[in-house]
């Protein structure tokens, strides 16, 4: 079933059903979930449990991060897997439909953030089974700040998906990701790094997940992350449409 859109409205062709197949294709691919699960949990048993002797509050930064690495991944590789569909000549079965180019950018990135979502779960669900205490106020914010930043990397994979060919997204969408996270200071703290690096981290897109993570915990400003994750968020959506239109063109 059709959302109920104007003919002339930009997110045409966005369907119910295919938002529904494109989540549970996702869900079931059993590789991709582990990765986003076991990955960020592992990191938070690696450095959030040893931190638990000195205070709550280590762990619970560590368990947020973590979770908000998590969601940074599922939702960059859920993006990027366009690559692998525009491989199989999906995507060009996908112009042949009324769906806009806005319409196939929101798709995937509800799709990525529900997977996104999952991670965030599955992290604060071991936090809370290893000892990690807030108030439920607290809890829900924190949750906030590790899922809701997913959605500008959600654009990013899809964007990258878009530009790179299938062999080769992942390989060097991973460790891009991972030099992010080390900007963001979701990693180590932003305080051990270099002077200069320090400089450059707050215009970087991980920043803003980095930041929201830690003000969710001990407090602190977030309005330069809010308007930096906003800001890449609008760009890196605005360049995937355009990448689509253009392929649309090609059609």
């Amino acid at each position: 079933m059709s959302l109920p859109l104007s003919a002339g409205s930009p997110l045409r062709g966005c369907n119910r059903t295919v938002l529904a197949l494109e989540i549970r294709r996702v869900l079931r691919n059993v590789r991709t979930v582990v990765l986003v699960v076991v990955m960020p949990t592992s990191f938070f048993l690696l450095y959030g449990l040893p931190s638990r002797a000195s205070g709550g509050r280590p762990a619970a930064q560590t368990m947020v991060s973590m979770a908000a690495y998590g969601a940074m991944v599922g939702a960059a590789g859920c993006g990027a897997g366009v690559a692998v569909e525009r491989a199989l000549g999906w995507q060009r079965q996908l112009r042949l439909t009324p769906m806009r180019p806005l319409a196939q950018v929101a798709v995937k990135a509800v799709t990525a953030m529900v997977l996104g979502l999952v991670s965030v779960a599955a992290e604060f669900v071991l936090g809370a089974a290893f000892g990690v205490r807030l108030g439920w106020g607290r809890w829900l914010l924190a949750a906030a700040a590790a899922w809701l930043p997913a959605l500008l990397f959600a654009v990013l994979g899809l964007l990258c998906g878009l530009l790179l060919p299938a062999a080769n997204v992942m390989q060097l969408a991973g460790p891009g990701l991972a030099l992010l996270a080390v900007f963001g200071g979701l990693f180590v703290p932003l305080e051990v790094l270099p002077r200069r690096l320090r400089d450059i981290a707050p215009f970087t897109p991980a920043y803003g997940p980095g930041a929201l993570a830690r003000a969710a915990v001990s407090g602190g400003g977030v309005l330069v992350p809010v308007l930096g994750q906003a800001a890449w968020t609008v760009l890196f959506g605005a360049l995937a449409v355009r990448r689509l239109r253009r392929d649309i063109r090609r059609t």
